[in-house]
């Protein structure tokens, strides 16, 4: 009997993780409220494995998953890639390349578009989850372990659904991770932010039609990542979700219209009446905070919700950095470096700092040509994307490691005159969570170059001149310090903790 393949659904990568010593299975008793997420963050903090609870308090027909992201590695060997930009790349490789001329071009480009038509989503129609149905009359929401993560938070929340939406112009589906608080056995309020794309179908509905909707809970770990990335519209997410996974996604029609992943554990089916909302929160987010101020979201009213025998609840928890979301944005941030460059060439590599909460930081290194240039990479990045988002840009040169935080604070430190290389940016769009903002989505910004300045920057005076031993003086002390000690000596700035 072969490995089990994590890319089939929830149950074999949760297989898979074990296969590799990734898993712990917890049999002590123990309830999603509270207690659950409480061991969990303990687990995160920790650096420990995936969790698979089976003796969950109050639940005794569910298990209940947890930190199903435990390391950037272990998502890595799950997509069976080398490195995660590879994914990024797959979606770019078509757009980069030149047009076919000869036949043999051709004939290649025939193969490629082969193997792109492999990732595109197909229909079945079979799916585990329909084994069990209940509808809205059996109050459906009050059999899920859902979890209370915080003594504060307002109810219990599913904090890992994959809210699928369909665009009503295109017919391009979204499937983005919002939290939804339950707020009774049939209704529960979705917490979309403006800026995202679940929010931007919301409102392309309009008054007078009901918008479907559906909450998915556990997928194969590709397209419950699909749910956290930022693919901008109209790209589907089904069709990214087979980029991540290599191969098409299997989807299941509902009968309000939509189509969800076969391979989930758990599917609520509801839809939205427009203009309809609720007061959500508070929740302890991923700032660490509570979130301030409660405002009105969107009400999903439940018909039914559909799950498998056996089922298993993921839910992941928030709060002070570093917990799984800190691996799930390191993932994104590697995924979406290829687009980046091709968007941005002179960008090397980019680091969203666990610490910095990721929208709350960038530090990007760049091949800096011409003057101004560090600024206009500032510029553009607040232009573009998620990116917009972010409230801290730092731009360094390409000899700088933005991942190492001894270097970054030295060209900082060593580049930067605050009255020239400093942006300050009022009245601008940001993350809807940032505690610091004066108003929920609206803030200011800051823009640090912190390259190496050329002459037409600094008033015709030149940079100075790096200290350097030469070649010679520098394999002699190399030679004799591990004489002297037995190893081999650290350089500048290598006992320094990279982040990520």
């Amino acid at each position: 009997m072969g490995s089990p393949d994590p890319l089939k659904d929830l149950r074999s990568y949760i297989e898979w993780l074990e296969s590799r010593g990734s898993l712990a299975r917890i049999n002590i008793e123990a309830s999603p409220i509270l207690e659950i997420p409480a061991l969990l963050r303990r687990v995160m903090y920790s650096g420990g494995p995936a969790i698979l609870f089976e003796n969950v308090k109050g639940y005794p027909d569910w298990r209940v998953a947890g930190n199903l992201f435990p390391s950037l590695e272990t998502f890595r060997d799950a997509l069976g890639v080398e490195r995660l930009e590879e994914i990024g790349l797959r979606l770019i490789r078509s757009a980069l390349q030149p047009p076919p001329m000869g036949f043999r071009e051709k004939l290649k480009a025939l193969r490629e578009a082969s193997g792109m038509a492999r990732m595109l989503p197909g229909e079945t129609g079979r799916a585990p989850f329909t084994s069990h149905t209940i509808t809205s009359g059996g109050a459906p929401l009050d059999l899920i372990p859902a979890f209370k993560t915080w003594p504060g938070d307002a109810s219990r929340y599913l904090t890992f659904p994959l809210v699928v939406t369909r665009d009503p112009d295109t017919g391009s589906y979204n499937i983005g991770v919002y939290r939804v608080m339950l707020v009774d056995g049939e209704t529960a309020v979705v917490h979309w932010q403006i800026h995202k794309r679940g929010a931007e179908d919301y409102e392309k509905y309009g008054e007078g039609r009901e918008i479907p909707i559906a909450l998915v809970v556990g997928s194969d770990p590709a397209t419950l990542f699909t749910g956290v990335a930022p693919v901008p519209p109209p790209l589907d997410k089904y069709f990214f979700a087979g980029i991540v996974r290599g191969r098409g996604l299997q989807l299941y029609r509902l009968d309000n219209g939509l189509h969800v992943p076969a391979n989930a554990e758990v599917v609520i089916e509801g839809y939205i009446v427009p203009g309809e909302t609720s007061r959500e929160g508070p929740f302890g987010d991923h700032w660490g905070f509570y979130d301030s101020p409660i405002e009105e979201y969107p009400v999903v009213h439940v018909t039914r919700m559909h799950y498998r025998d056996d089922p298993i609840y993921y839910g992941s928890v928030v709060g002070l950095p570093p917990l799984e979301d800190a691996v799930i944005g390191k993932a994104v941030e590697r995924v979406f470096l290829p687009l980046m460059r091709m968007i941005f060439p002179e960008i090397v590599d980019v680091n969203f700092p666990v610490h910095g909460v990721f929208q709350g930081a960038m530090i990007v290194s760049i091949r800096k040509r011409y003057p101004g240039h560090g600024k206009k990479v500032i510029s553009g990045l607040w232009g573009v994307g998620q990116t917009s988002l972010t409230k801290m840009v730092i731009v360094v040169d390409e000899s700088v490691d933005p991942h190492n935080m001894c270097q970054v604070l030295w060209a900082v430190t060593s580049y930067v005159d605050p009255q020239r290389d400093v942006i300050v940016l009022d009245g601008a769009h940001t993350d809807m969570l940032d505690p610091a903002s004066r108003a929920p989505g609206y803030g200011g910004k800051l823009g640090i170059d912190a390259t190496r300045k050329l002459p037409e920057e600094s008033g015709g005076r030149r940079p100075p001149q790096l200290v350097s031993e030469t070649g010679e003086l520098r394999e002699w002390a190399d030679r004799v310090y591990e004489e002297l000690f037995g190893s081999k000596p650290h350089g500048p700035f290598e006992r320094c903790t990279r982040d990520g």
